[in-house]
């Protein structure tokens, strides 16, 4: 899906977010100045687009203990992550394999960013909580929006004996993780949501993007477990 797509920009967070935001015309109005600005952080977005590479992706690994695993980059805004969840959760006990959800925000999406830092956040508390609200934000995606996402993930919080509070990332350093994963998609070539990696301590498969078929998924699992078992 378009909506799910983050154009191939090779930008920090913020710069898309910009980028985005002057498109829109919501943040500034389009006059010369934001025009050039625009065209200086477009332009070269652009010309990387063109490039198909795959991208590093050394840096995906399975996580202790395990020796595949789905690493998947996800969006909690991102229609097609919503849907694909099942799926992973289904392939992840079929297979016995851990799934290592990363954040990918895009910046298109209006309060995608916030549910990601507040995921973090949950994750603080319990690890299985953090888990617990993602699956939570995609049950219930399509009620929420960017002005009732507070309201919402505190219905979260008092359905499981957590107080969410006013500020929940008080040192940034929540951000800071949500900015380092996004880091991470862009380095390995993310440019779609969901992008899912099926991964061992030596391989790294094809990356499934934005539509996940179940068979070749599940055919690359039992191929990476084979290879690992040799």
């Amino acid at each position: 899906m378009v909506e799910c797509a983050g154009w191939g920009l090779r930008l920090s967070w913020e710069a898309r977010a910009k980028a985005v935001a002057l498109l829109r015309g919501k943040r500034e109005a389009m006059n010369l100045r934001s025009a050039a600005v625009l065209a200086l952080v477009m332009i070269p977005a652009l010309l990387w687009a063109g490039d198909k590479s795959s991208g590093d992706t050394s840096a995906l690994r399975p996580p202790a203990g395990a020796s595949v695993a789905m690493v998947a980059f996800e969006d909690l805004q991102c229609p097609d992550c919503a849907d694909a969840e099942a799926l992973l959760q289904e392939a992840s006990t079929k297979y016995g394999i851990p799934l290592v959800r990363r954040d990918f925000p895009l910046p298109m999406h209006v309060w995608s960013f916030e549910a990601h830092v507040m995921a973090r956040y949950f994750d603080t508390q319990a690890q299985a909580q953090g888990e617990q609200f993602r699956r939570w934000v995609f049950a219930n995606q399509s009620s929420i929006n960017k002005d009732n996402l507070r309201g919402m993930a505190e219905r979260f919080a008092d359905q499981h004996n957590v107080t969410l509070p006013a500020n929940y990332d008080p040192a940034g350093k929540l951000k800071a993780l949500v900015l380092a994963d996004f880091a991470l998609g862009q380095k390995v070539g993310v440019i779609h949501t969901p992008t899912v990696f099926v991964v061992s301590a030596s391989q790294r498969g094809a990356p499934f993007v934005e539509t996940l078929d179940r068979a070749s998924l599940f055919a690359m699992i039992e191929k990476m477990q084979a290879a690992e078992k040799k």
